[in-house]
């Protein structure tokens, strides 16, 4: 991607016109160096037709900033990861439960 910025400006002045003549995306970064810092790019990004516009809105982050956030965010990925799992072992569980106690009322009534 080009680092250029365009000089046209919309009646908003959050709003800019990229290269291919379009009101440019507001987008987050994610990325590992640019964690939850904004951009604007072309709104086409992806397609055959898009422009390489592209501009930063937020400022970069503080080195300390960012390890923080970033050591946040691979603590809310395990929160989920964990959550995923137990979601998955207390299914299993009530499987287990369940076979237990068609196996009691089986066993009942057999003998």
């Amino acid at each position: 991607m080009a680092m250029e910025n365009s000089s046209s400006i919309t009646k908003n002045k959050d709003e800019q016109v990229c290269l291919c003549g379009h009101i440019s995306a507001t987008r987050t970064s994610w990325t590992e160096n640019n964690t939850g810092r904004r951009f604007r790019g072309c709104r086409f990004y992806g397609r055959a037709d898009a422009c390489d516009y592209f501009s930063w809105v937020d400022p970069p982050l503080h080195p300390r900033y960012k390890n923080i956030i970033n050591g946040l965010l691979r603590k809310a990925n395990n929160n989920d990861n964990m959550e995923i799992e137990m979601r998955r072992l207390l299914k299993l569980h009530q499987i287990i439960i369940g076979v237990f106690i068609i196996m009691a009322i089986i066993a009942h009534y057999a003998f």
